[in-house]
Order: C-alpha cells, then structure tokens, then sequence
C-alpha cells in the first residue's frame, strides 16, 4: 500500500506555533517525538512501513518548522508541546514512539496525562543514571560552532554521507535528515534547529527538574526502552552514546529493557527494523 505524503499543521502552544506532520489511517495513531536538533520528517522512513495507519510527527519548540524561543529551553516545555499536540489532535491511547530527548518527553506528558498513550517505545531516551542529576551540565560548546549554512541539501547529504555517525546511516535516513533540516535563507539555507539552540538543550540535559524517576512508576502502560550499548561518560556531551540509565525500564511498572550492545544513539536511522518490530508488538 502507498504512504500517503503528510499534511503539514501548527497547533498554537501560547505564543508559539508546533508543527506537526499528519499521515492519515486508522488507529491506534503513532505519535512520533524526535531527539535533540532533529524534526518530525526523520521519522518517515519508519512511517511507511505502517500503511494505512494514522500517525503524527510533532516538531518540538526551535525545531524544524515550529517556532524558535530564545535559548535555553527548559525541558519541562517540551512536554508541553506534548500535551498541546495531544489537545489539538484528541489523542487518546496512542503508540508514543521517543527518541532521545522525544522520548524523555513523551514519559512528562504520559506522567502528566495518562490518557494519551496506551503504550510507549522509547528509544534511547535521555533518562540518564539518577546521580547524573544535578551534576556539572555536559559542555556542548562545539555545537555551537557547528556549520550553519549550506549551499543546497546536496551539499549536506554530500558533506555528511561519509562522516561518522551519518556513514552508517540508511541512504533513505540522512536524505530525511537533510531535506528536512534545512530552511531557505536567502540564496542559501540554514539548520532550521539554530546550532546555539540545539547546544542550550543538551546543556540543560541533566537539570535537576529533568529527573523523572520519582514519578515513572506512575507510568502504568506498556513500556518498551531500546538501549544502545555505549553508554555516556558523566559531565561529557558524546552524541553517539546512550544517554539512557540501565535501570529504566525496571522503574515503569510493566517496562521491559531490549538492549542493544552493539547499536549507538542513532538506532532509528542505523537500525529502523528493530524500532518497528517494537512498535509492531502493540
């Protein structure tokens, strides 16, 4: 069956607009929630291995085509878009599928409302050891000075296609990425997530208000946690480490732990198939 091209929403969050990408079909809808500096079309190659089925791709605050609030963003918030997207849209007992950050998100608002999922995939997801909490933020200095403008999206795709993380990428993956990532700025483009606010949120990763793990058990619905084998080292920024703590999944009661030894951060462009078998169990 052919995957439908998305439609393209904004759904108000006060001052802000959220972007939201929509696959029309039947539910249970699939609410998709990307990671940092990412956006909501690096899902597609996974959406179209569910055909017929409804799903949504949010873009989180200063990603993609929602709007860009002055840096730092407080974690907290973007469980909010969470919730709005879940308002706008009447989301009751979704499949949320998180990666990193999106999949810290999607437990706040699953706390936070228990009715808009009946279960969760998370993958990777930034819940790190309960002692990396309030401890020295990791320095993210270097994403700042990321490049910012390219020439076309074939000139990213060219740029990255051989560097490590994105060699080991699918094809399909990083084009995603690229397309998606960029904005036209004049006659060039730039990363529609601004390099100092994508450096502002991995530096505010380990706030104390981010530490969920009080509230978790709370969490009463299925929970799947993919999670990658390298794991990160305390106060440094490795973005292809897990930065997911290795008790997780025993904190939601009906959790279970599918770890990954030999997969990095980047499971859902590395690996999509073991993503889909997770969400192909609910």
């Amino acid at each position: 069956m052919k995957v439908e091209s998305p439609a393209l929403h904004f759904v108000p969050e006060g001052q802000l607009k959220l972007a939201v990408w929509e696959w029309a079909g039947d539910s249970p809808t699939l609410l998709f929630a990307h990671a940092t500096g990412f956006h909501g079309r690096c899902w597609d190659h996974i959406v179209r291995t569910f055909p017929g089925r409804r799903a949504l791709a949010l873009e989180f605050r200063g990603h993609g085509r929602s709007s860009i609030p002055a840096p730092p963003i407080p974690w907290p918030d973007f469980a909010q878009d969470v919730l709005a997207v879940a308002r706008h849209f009447d989301l009751r007992s979704a499949i949320g599928v998180g990666h990193s950050m999106g999949g810290h998100s999607l437990v706040s608002a699953a706390i936070a409302d228990s009715a808009i999922f009946s279960a969760l995939v998370l993958v990777d997801p930034v819940i790190m050891p309960r002692d990396y909490y309030g401890a020295l933020p990791p320095d993210a200095s270097y994403i700042v000075r990321r490049r910012n403008r390219f020439a076309s999206v074939e000139e990213m795709y060219d740029r990255f296609h051989s560097r490590l993380p994105f060699s080991t990428w699918l094809p399909e993956a990083l084009r995603n990425y690229c397309q998606y990532a960029l904005i036209p700025d004049g006659d060039s483009f730039v990363l529609a997530c601004p390099p100092a606010v994508e450096a502002a949120i991995y530096g505010r990763c380990n706030a104390p208000e981010n530490n969920l793990y009080a509230r978790m058990p709370e969490v009463t619905i299925p929970v799947t946690v993919l999670r990658a084998g390298t794991t990160v080292t305390r106060g440094t920024l490795d973005l292809n480490a897990s930065p997911t703590g290795a008790e997780v999944a025993a904190y939601f009661p009906r959790g279970r732990d599918v770890y990954l030894p030999d997969r990095n951060h980047y499971i859902p462009m590395e690996a999509p198939e073991l993503v889909v078998a997770e969400i192909a169990r609910y």
